[in-house]
């Protein structure tokens, strides 16, 4: 029998990322007490490499002749030194193949870390004193969260968290501690665990802060656990609203591949972006080599310090992987689930599994289309089925649902939606300039959410696109598609009488962009970006085939270009970015973001002097929002939606979902209130003559 083939963009597996860590140390010279691991992930192959093996017919009976080395990204710190050590070590072949120690930047955030910061905040002899002095009531205690501690200083070279600190009233796991922010936040540093400033917050409009801690003001949290709120205030009308399906899904999957209703994809994994989506066709025409969630930041408004240090980059800093919730049934997604798990590391090496971190299932969002002959009313209705990939990351206060949505008209729409909890901070103030009171002694700043995601389109790639064999010396792929980034903005005749006399004609002027950089949107021209391959043609168009972003308009960073939050993130200055595909070149604002001065990323890539028609590109988009916080936001707010899509535009010669079955009421047996049913078929409709 053939040995199995590991995928080569699987996800590491347990027995993987435990042989990367040995191989490591071994390397090394270090026993396990003498290293902690931070993150250790799949080291993707060469682009070049995988578009050969994916074009290998072999590939879909699953013993491909040519496996691609399975290779790990190894972040860690060895014992005795305080820069971050990055290595790839090749898995398959036993050996560590590069192995530095990085000055200059910081790591992001791992558990073991987080967790010794903690401690060591609420056991300090001088925070402890501060405790002391608010004098709390019996049975209450202060706990703090610790955030990466952002930038203001270039010349900062430490590992550095400000740990806000909270008080809580009781004893319940789920008491709403951010309800109740308390007045100081300590400074550590990471690697000695030592104090290194205990600040005081500002509590009035101004930056002042008082001299000394003073006695806490007793307030009643605002909870939302159900254990705290009075069980007489839950909705008692509600009732059971049940997704079944009694034959089972439609989707397959074999390994990480899942197949949907002429879908197909390969379903990754990283500790840094969550889910992943490879290999990305549509009835077997390529579509996207990869799509994912490259970065975000949300920067706050409020410029007292130390909040003015307060920008989370929630990917590079953490990782919406690291930060995933294990999903369960019937809570986070609901009717027929497939789960997919994922892979951390402990400090020591030894792999640790994250259960059901991304669920999968399919969802009826209502009409997909319909038509009504208006001189007979017979309709025809085909219901938008779909499929959501989605996984919940909890980044300290906040939830952000990320989810892949994809449709049976070959649609690719990408959700995210932002709830949880508001970052707080105290105030005596009854109303501020830079946020909203949204409980008593409880202030929420306003700040913006700005996400970028990353689009490596393949648009009926087939190899041929850009030259033949592997990829170059600087890691360009010579073997993937050639596809162009066009911009289209509707502009108006009504300038040119000889060619519209009445006025009313507009145009759709095509602009190919031809060098990599940032791009706007423009409403007023009703811009919109496509992905096309100019050497397919649409037989019914005559346009080249492409897949068109649908955005999502956004305000982008307010902070202005002098500021580290602009530095840090250049990303958030345009909705749209466009450059050439290099190996490697994932992140938007660069590979390390923690403590970040600069943005490494879109701001080096996007200014490289460089063709990129006809070529292997990736387009970016950034969106978000901006915040203005409302007390309707707290204690936990309800979500804020935003949707970015990926739609076809003479990818196909007419509506792919025509051959969806229409509606028919006999298999979706939906019932009739007051009693009584209807069997009878959706596409036939009462005549217009009907009277009541």
């Amino acid at each position: 029998m053939a040995k199995s083939i590991q995928h080569p963009l699987n996800p590491l597996d347990p027995a993987e990322v435990r042989k990367a860590c040995q191989l490591l140390k071994q390397h090394l010279g270090l026993s396990t007490d003498q290293i902690r691991f931070k993150v250790v992930d799949l080291a993707e192959p060469p682009k070049s490499l995988v578009l050969v093996y994916l074009q290998d017919p072999s590939v879909d009976k699953g013993t491909p002749p040519r496996p691609i080395d399975r290779k790990a990204r190894v972040y860690y710190h060895a014992r005795g030194s305080q820069l971050l050590g990055k290595a790839v070590v090749n898995i398959t072949a036993g050996a560590v193949e590069e192995n530095a120690e990085l000055a200059d930047v910081q790591g992001p955030v791992d558990w073991v870390e987080f967790d010794l910061v903690q401690t060591a905040c609420n056991s300090h002899p001088a925070v402890l004193a501060e405790v002391a002095k608010l004098k709390l009531p019996p049975g209450a205690k202060v706990i703090n969260d610790p955030w990466a501690y952002g930038t203001d200083d270039a010349a900062e070279r430490r590992r550095l968290f400000q740990c806000y600190m909270y008080i809580v009233l009781n004893d319940d796991p789920q008491a709403n501690h951010y309800s109740l922010p308390a007045p100081f936040a300590p400074i550590f540093d990471a690697h000695t665990l030592e104090l290194v400033d205990l600040q005081r917050l500002p509590l009035d409009d101004g930056a002042e802060v008082d001299q000394e801690t003073q006695p806490w003001t007793p307030v009643q949290p605002v909870e939302y656990s159900k254990n705290l709120l009075d069980k007489q205030s839950f909705r008692a009308d509600l009732k059971p609203l049940q997704i079944v399906q009694p034959e089972g899904p439609s989707f397959s999957i074999t390994g990480r591949t899942v197949h949907w209703q002429k879908w197909t994809f390969q379903l990754g994994w990283t500790i840094r972006e969550g889910p992943v989506l490879h290999d990305v066709r549509y009835d077997g025409r390529r579509l996207f080599y990869r799509v994912a969630m490259s970065e975000m930041t949300v920067p706050y408004g409020d410029p007292r310090s130390p909040y003015h240090r307060k920008q989370a980059f929630d990917l590079g800093d953490s990782g919406f992987g690291l930060t995933s919730n294990t999903l369960t049934l019937g809570c986070d997604c609901l009717g027929h689930i497939a789960y997919f798990d994922g892979i951390n590391v402990s400090g020591t090496g030894e792999p640790i599994s994250m259960p059901n971190v991304v669920c999968m299932h399919e969802i009826d969002q209502g009409i997909g289309w319909k038509h009504t002959n208006v001189r007979n009313g017979m309709s025809s209705v085909v219901r938008d089925r779909q499929l959501v990939v989605q996984c919940t990351a909890t980044v300290a206060n906040y939830e952000y649902i990320l989810g892949f949505v994809l449709d049976q008209a070959a649609n690719l729409h990408v959700e995210v939606k932002a709830t949880g909890i508001v970052s707080t901070m105290p105030t005596r103030a009854k109303s501020s300039p830079w946020g909203t009171v949204v409980a008593p002694g409880v202030l929420a700043a306003n700040h913006q959410h700005l996400f970028c995601l990353r689009v490596d389109p393949n648009l009926d790639g087939d190899g041929d696109g850009d030259g033949e064999g592997g990829g170059d010396g600087d890691g360009m792929s010579k073997t993937g598609s050639g596809n162009t980034i066009v911009y289209d903005d509707c502009i108006p005749v009504r300038d040119e009488p000889d060619l519209d006399p009445f006025g009313c004609g507009f145009r759709v002027h095509t602009t190919p962009i031809t060098k990599p950089g940032g791009y706007d949107l423009d409403l007023t021209k009703a811009r919109t970006f496509r992905i096309i391959n100019p050497s397919r043609i649409n037989r019914v168009s005559n346009k080249p085939v492409g897949y068109k972003l649908h955005a999502s308009p956004s305000q982008m960073l307010m902070m202005g270009p002098h500021t580290f939050n602009y530095k840090r993130g250049i990303f958030t200055s345009k909705p749209v970015w466009v450059t050439k595909y290099r190996d490697d070149e994932l992140w938007a604002a660069g590979e390390f973001t923690n403590q970040s001065r600069e943005d490494t990323g879109l701001a080096v890539w996007s200014a490289r002097d460089e063709g990129i028609e006809n070529q292997d590109v990736v387009l970016w988009h950034t969106f978000g929002v901006t915040h203005v916080t409302r007390p309707e936001d707290f204690p936990v707010m309800p979500h804020e939606k935003f949707t970015v899509s990926l739609k076809p535009t003479s990818f196909f010669d007419s509506n792919p979902s025509n051959d969806v079955p229409r509606s028919d009421q006999r298999e979706n047996r939906s019932t009739l209130h007051g009693g009584g049913g209807i069997e009878s078929c959706c596409v036939s409709g009462a005549g217009k003559d009907v009277r009541l």
